[in-house]
């Protein structure tokens, strides 16, 4: 089956419900997915205090281990951490911005993506050619790496974080979107489309591109996972997010400090939290290759 009758004739959106309830793994991934976005979303609502409003924390309820009533009589399900925020409200503002980051970074990186692998594929000759070595060249390189260099660079900040994620993730669409439509634009319909006059702007963004929406999707999901993971990597590094914006990889980072002191769950709650989240989601972008991919649901 191919990707124009995903979109047009069964319909991917049922496809893909049905892929999912097909597997428990995947179900269960996914609804894990939804309870932490939501979580996320509705983080001011659920957390029992906003971690970083200062007139909400009591430096006395420091470092207070898991189910300890405070000063001012509230339990802290998961502790405190050195400034006396609570952990759990620390970890639910934490999820929201790393998803924050992730996703922006995974959407614009494949709009960024996107536009160079047609552009490469549409023009073809000396524009392709040096799109696609500039492309072997960002993946020759760990993703990492780079965005440690561009963040010593340009400083701080959350901004900085997703354009050095969009610089380092782009070309893993454009590589896709480029195969794709090369092989989209050989076929009948397009030569079809191109008899009757149509122009090649429109063949490639109104044909051809709807049929690279499949591995796109499977890329996506799992960029934004490796978004989320390199975030947290480079704010518990000390170059990702300043110290005032919360962030997994910056709980983490904290409670690091202190774990050898026996204060365990400063740094393992958030530890198992972003585990959790990116092992969730890549289940989920798995499940979607064999779902989009007959091949491999075979």
């Amino acid at each position: 089956m191919t990707s124009i009758a995903l979109l047009k004739g069964e319909g991917m959106v049922p496809r893909i419900a049905r892929g999912m309830l097909g597997s428990p793994k995947a179900t269960l991934a996914f609804i894990v997915c939804l309870v932490l976005i939501l979580a996320a979303v509705f983080a001011p609502m659920i957390a029992p205090q906003n971690p970083y409003d200062l007139n909400e924390i009591d430096f006395f309820d420091a470092k207070l281990p898991p189910m300890s009533e405070g000063y001012n009589g509230m339990t802290y399900i998961l502790g405190t951490d050195g400034q006396g925020r609570d952990m759990f409200s620390a970890m639910l503002y934490g999820l929201r911005t790393s998803l924050a980051v992730g996703v922006t970074a995974g959407v614009l990186a494949m709009v960024v993506g996107t536009a160079m692998g047609l552009l490469a594929a549409y023009r073809g000759g000396a524009i392709d050619s040096v799109i696609m070595r500039f492309v072997d060249l960002m993946l020759g390189f760990p993703t990492i790496l780079v965005a440690l260099m561009i963040l010593v660079v340009f400083g701080q900040g959350v901004d900085k974080v997703i354009l050095a994620l969009v610089f380092v993730q782009w070309a893993y669409f454009a590589r896709a979107v480029r195969a794709t439509a090369l092989v989209e634009s050989g076929k009948e319909y397009a030569e079809a489309a191109r008899c009757l006059g149509i122009p090649a702007w429109r063949i490639m963004f109104a044909h051809i591109l709807p049929n690279c929406l499949p591995p796109l999707i499977v890329i996506g999901t799992i960029q934004v996972a490796s978004a989320i993971a390199a975030e947290a990597t480079l704010s518990f590094l000390g170059i990702g997010l300043p110290i005032t914006q919360p962030s997994l990889g910056l709980l983490i980072s904290n409670g690091y400090q202190v774990m050898l002191a026996g204060l365990y769950w400063m740094s393992v709650y958030p530890g198992l939290l972003l585990l959790v989240l990116v092992f969730s989601v890549n289940i989920v972008g798995d499940r979607l290759r064999e779902i989009l991919n007959p091949r491999l649901a075979q």
